[in-house]
């Protein structure tokens, strides 16, 4: 008797964000947009004109978005959500940019390698399937010398750290207790600096340098420049 297949490895963690679900989400944290807008102005102060940006897992759009607006840059999205890359191209057509949103698996990145030059997921690593393969894709599709962010919260977070996050949401009554209940769903699957630092070394970029905050972290992993040759003597 032959072996029965593998199970499908899902590209994701939790509830599928499509239909009801992804547009109230994008809901919740339109709110947001001018936090979406100083993140955009920190990391676009970092670029070089005509830089090639990824997000990885962008959602509604809403940083790609405001990056996209700030200068030269061609900004791209890869969401494993349908709902989002449609909510994305819409926003982005509304907002006068230009957005490419795309659908596919963090794990199996539907680019070429040594497509972009910085590549940003925010918020969202703690969700993905394949967190090591969706390592590795960054570092297949980044440049030489390009450079990775990942920034989510943390998994030993307090509640104190959560509870002020959602505090500064500044939601009404019955939004601030669902908020609460779901940003202690969502730290069960967060993972530690120290999860992610050996996530890194275990990767093709060989390791991360990783800041704390009181909510979470900052992994920034680099992909070496190309060797340098001496010239002719």
């Amino acid at each position: 008797m032959s072996a029965l297949p593998a199970p499908a490895r899902r590209p994701y963690r939790g509830a599928p964000m499509e239909g009801r679900l992804a547009r109230w989400y994008a809901r919740q944290t339109r709110r947001l947009r001018p936090e979406f807008a100083a993140e955009a102005r920190d990391i676009a102060a970092q670029l070089a004109p005509g830089a090639r940006v990824l997000e990885v897992a962008p959602g509604p759009g809403y940083l790609a978005v405001e990056l996209a607006k700030l200068g030269a840059f061609e900004i791209f999205g890869l969401d494993v959500s349908h709902s989002f890359v449609r909510i994305a191209r819409d926003y982005a057509a509304k907002s006068g940019v230009k957005v490419e949103f795309r659908q596919g698996d963090a794990a199996a990145m539907p680019f070429g390698p040594d497509v972009f030059d910085f590549i940003i997921s925010r918020a969202a690593f703690k969700n993905f399937g394949d967190p090591g393969g969706a390592i590795a894709e960054m570092r297949r599709v980044l440049r030489p010398g390009g450079q990775a962010l990942i920034r989510d919260m943390r998994g030993d977070a307090s509640n104190a750290a959560l509870d002020a996050a959602v505090s500064a949401m500044r939601l009404g009554p019955f939004a601030t207790i669902l908020n609460r209940f779901i940003f202690r769903q969502l730290r069960r699957r967060a993972y530690t600096s120290n999860a992610l630092l050996r996530m890194a070394a275990a990767s093709p970029f060989g390791g991360a340098e990783v800041h704390e905050n009181d909510l979470g972290f900052d992994a920034v992993l680099r992909k070496p420049p190309p060797a340098q040759t001496d010239g002719p003597r």
